[in-house]
């Protein structure tokens, strides 16, 4: 399911932080969650944190999905984190994708990020992850 009770869409924030200038991950896995029946809100490239938290806000996006490439996941999924939080946003799934060792995904974890997807992930495992972890985090009348 790609709809809440009332019928709206899940709204999904597919996100490039950074100086990392490789998309095509993300391009991927937009366009999969599309077509799957997701409202896709793709910020293109060198976004900052906090253009991705308002983003968020301003669409009131049920997750945010980041592509990070280049190293930097143990800086910018803390800080989204701390930005969605402090804009009242503690119930949007933050989660992504990319070269994340095991151990910086367990640590991620337990700071209330959600899965982290590897290269070469099928794009139907997060679908599915989506559709089960939004209507757990976001529950709807």
């Amino acid at each position: 399911m790609t709809k809440d009770s009332t019928g709206r869409k899940f709204r999904v924030i597919v996100a490039k932080p950074g100086l990392d200038g490789h998309d095509r991950g993300a391009k991927v896995v937009a366009a999969a969650l599309r077509d799957a029946g997701f409202e896709v809100i793709y910020t293109g490239l060198h976004q900052t944190c906090d253009l991705i938290a308002n983003a968020a806000l301003q669409e009131d996006a049920d997750a945010v999905c980041v592509s990070i490439l280049s190293g930097a996941h143990m800086t910018i999924f803390p800080e989204l984190l701390d930005l969605l939080k402090k804009k009242g946003m503690d119930d949007v799934l933050l989660c992504g994708g990319g070269i994340i060792p095991p151990d910086d995904a367990e640590a991620l974890r337990h700071q209330g990020v959600g899965r982290l997807f590897g290269p070469g992930t099928d794009t139907r495992d997060i679908v599915r992850y989506l559709q089960e972890e939004i209507p757990r985090r976001r529950p709807r009348p």
